[in-house]
């Protein structure tokens, strides 16, 4: 019965925050391959010149570089290495490259640094759902289970129940605590 209690607690919070919250933007759940474009008021593109050294995503060297890191995250599970090439970059203050460096001191087990790059990430886009996904991960690690609680529901808010961060976030909240890896 509890396990009912807190569903329909669940849904009703769910519900709750889709009624007061400002118009919301859906964010398709999409591969961290390619940057998202960083917000209007993103402070990386103000004041810069754009052209042949913009770092932006109209840029193919950035892109190739960022990809580079992305594979070297997660088809290597080189760590260390990704944190060296993501910062050289140049561009830690861009959600997807933030996230990237948080979860892969996450990785390593620096539980201290990887939640400062998560909240960069957050400032920097606070619609970006694999941030809200992996630092959910890092609460449930922390044992902060209502925390993780709370980014789950963000989630929801931003893409909805049926997206990956969603569905990977709720199904480690399911086990209990202790129990099985966490992505």
């Amino acid at each position: 019965m509890s396990r009912t209690v807190f569903r329909l607690s669940l849904l009703a919070l769910f519900a709750i925050a889709v009624t007061l919250a400002p118009a919301l933007t859906p964010v398709k759940a999409a591969s961290d391959e390619t940057p998202t474009p960083p917000a209007s008021g993103d402070k990386s593109t103000k004041g810069k010149k754009t052209g042949k050294k913009s770092s932006g995503l109209e840029n193919p060297a950035f892109l190739k570089a960022y990809r580079a890191a992305y594979a070297t995250v997660y088809d290597r599970g080189d760590y260390s290495g990704a944190i060296a090439q993501l910062t050289a970059l140049g561009q830690d203050d861009r959600a997807d490259v933030a996230n990237l460096i948080g979860y892969s001191y996450r990785k390593l087990g620096d539980y201290k640094l990887s939640p400062i790059w998560y909240e960069r990430a957050l400032k920097a886009d606070p619609a970006h759902v694999r941030t809200w996904q992996y630092y959910g991960l890092w609460q449930l690690e922390q044992g902060n289970r209502d925390q993780a609680q709370y980014h789950l529901g963000r989630i929801a808010a931003l893409c909805g129940t049926e997206c990956d961060e969603y569905k990977s976030l709720a199904a480690a909240l399911d086990k209990p605590p202790g129990q099985g890896p966490v992505y």
